[in-house]
């Protein structure tokens, strides 16, 4: 049975963990198994820019035309001393170390071409920086996967290394097609697949889903190969809700859930998987396996495109504390047909989406990610309507595949007020699967302990665990 498993750079980082938990673990299933792998922890955020703090990396040395040279010679070394953290698993650092050289050297080649061609002024700019982010993007994975293929190599796993970067060919290959042609004649029955989480393809995998791409190309191979199920494997469970919350003793292993679920999540930015990379796996059939790195065991959660809970409960409670609420209140609006549309054409002019609407005779709100608030934004719907109202906000959800039961919003909105938690905007569609409530942003954890107690850890009907 071929199996297709993502590893997260976290995991990555803890490379003997994988080995002993996940790729050696069962000795009856160590070959017939690929692997599609992310950089480790830390390194892609060098390259482009910090995830999360939006710090510059090397991609901003080059686009600003700084040195960039020794921004990758101190990545090179950065990236050695990750090597002699394998020695112990016989990674030969000679080989690894070799490798680094060899791939930094080619990266620059390719960026001080690039830097020629930007000062020709024959091309537009934009276009070779987003070539230049594609080339960076790439380094981390192959630089995981090559390591992996000599880790297993050593240990006596007949292992291949799938370098989707294409660093070595100019094949006007779209994503897909590299793919499906890296694919062709390989026994994947009697060996290990590495594979990286890049993929260079003519639309550009950066360009298409930005940092979420190794997941985008962990759903192709899948897709392409036709397991019985994908696996994903991280350094936590999918549970009712997060752990650094309500604490490990309150966060309850989901089990089993659907795609409609994990799209919900991903809307909050609490992504099961990225929903690009989500959907096509969802049309071919392909359920997704969350599973616990570190707890090989455990089955984990499966997640199938018609699964209902056989009990009526909340699986999770889950949200965010960094959006905002956009108010439009306007006496005029009361009976106007389309109104709303001229509120969603300035949106669009500036980019933005929503996560949650709700309207009344007088008024629309809409639930924006913070970033998206810009001044530009606020100035334009202002000089249009009557009253714009901004208020930084958070979003607490209860998500479940089968909560359309009497009482739950009652339960959920009295959790709120036991603690406090004063609602300031709510919103449910007709299939349930996902109760949204905006409060203030100081009451956010405090939200999230008091929903997940209340509607995941004593529900007042047992609860299935995993």
């Amino acid at each position: 049975m071929i199996s297709v498993e993502k590893i997260g750079g976290t995991s990555m980082s803890a490379f003997g963990d994988v080995l002993r938990h996940i790729m050696l673990y069962d000795k009856a299933r160590i070959l017939g198994r690929i692997y599609v792998v992310s950089a480790y922890s830390g390194v892609t955020n060098q390259l482009l820019e910090h995830k999360k703090t939006g710090e510059r990396g090397i991609y901003a040395l080059f686009a600003e035309g700084s040195d960039y040279h020794g921004a990758l010679d101190a990545l090179a070394a950065s990236l050695k001393k990750l090597n002699a953290g394998f020695a112990e698993l016989a990674l030969p650092l000679d080989v690894a170390d070799a490798f680094v050289d060899t791939r930094i050297g080619e990266v620059k080649k390719y960026l001080d071409a690039m830097q020629h061609v930007l000062a020709s002024g024959y091309i537009r700019r934009q276009d070779v920086l987003l070539a230049a982010r594609e080339v960076l993007a790439s380094v981390g994975e192959s630089h995981s996967a090559f390591n992996s293929v000599e880790i297993l190599k050593a240990n006596g796993v007949n292992a291949i290394l799938l370098d989707l970067a294409g660093f070595h060919d100019d094949k006007a290959w779209t994503i897909d097609e590299r793919i499906h042609n890296s694919f062709k004649g390989l026994d994947l029955d009697n060996s290990v697949i590495v594979a990286t989480g890049y993929t260079k393809g003519t639309e550009g995998i950066m360009r298409e889903f930005d940092r979420g791409y190794s997941e985008v190309t962990f759903s192709k191979i899948a897709v392409e190969v036709r397991p019985a199920e994908a696996v994903i494997h991280k350094e936590f469970h999918l549970s009712s809700a997060d752990p650094n919350i309500v604490g490990l003793e309150n966060a309850v292993i989901v089990g089993a859930t659907n795609y409609d679920v994990a799209d919900q999540l991903a809307d909050v930015g609490m992504e099961a998987i990225h929903p690009k990379a989500a959907k096509p796996m969802e049309l071919a059939g392909i359920p997704i396996r969350l599973k616990n790195t570190f707890e090989p065991e455990h089955p984990g959660t499966l997640i199938t495109k018609d699964y209902v809970g056989e009990r009526a409960r909340v699986e999770m409670v889950t949200g965010s504390d960094k959006v905002t609420l956009v108010e439009i209140h306007d006496p005029s609006m009361v009976g106007t047909v389309g109104f709303d549309l001229g509120i969603m054409e300035v949106f669009c002019r500036h980019d933005v989406s929503y996560i949650l609407k709700a309207t009344n005779a007088n008024s629309i709100a809409h639930v924006l990610w913070e970033s998206s608030v810009t001044p530009a934004l606020v100035a334009e719907l202002e000089a249009r309507y009557q009253v714009v109202t901004v208020k930084n906000s958070a979003i607490v959800c209860a998500i479940g595949s089968n909560i359309s039961i009497p009482g739950v919003l009652a339960r959920a909105a009295q959790a709120l007020a036991d603690a406090q938690i004063n609602v300031n905007c709510v919103s449910q569609t007709l299939r349930q699967v996902n109760m949204q409530f905006i409060i203030e942003r100081s009451d956010y954890k405090k939200a999230i302990i008091a929903l997940n107690h209340s509607l995941c850890v004593t529900p007042g009907v047992p609860v299935p665990r995993a």
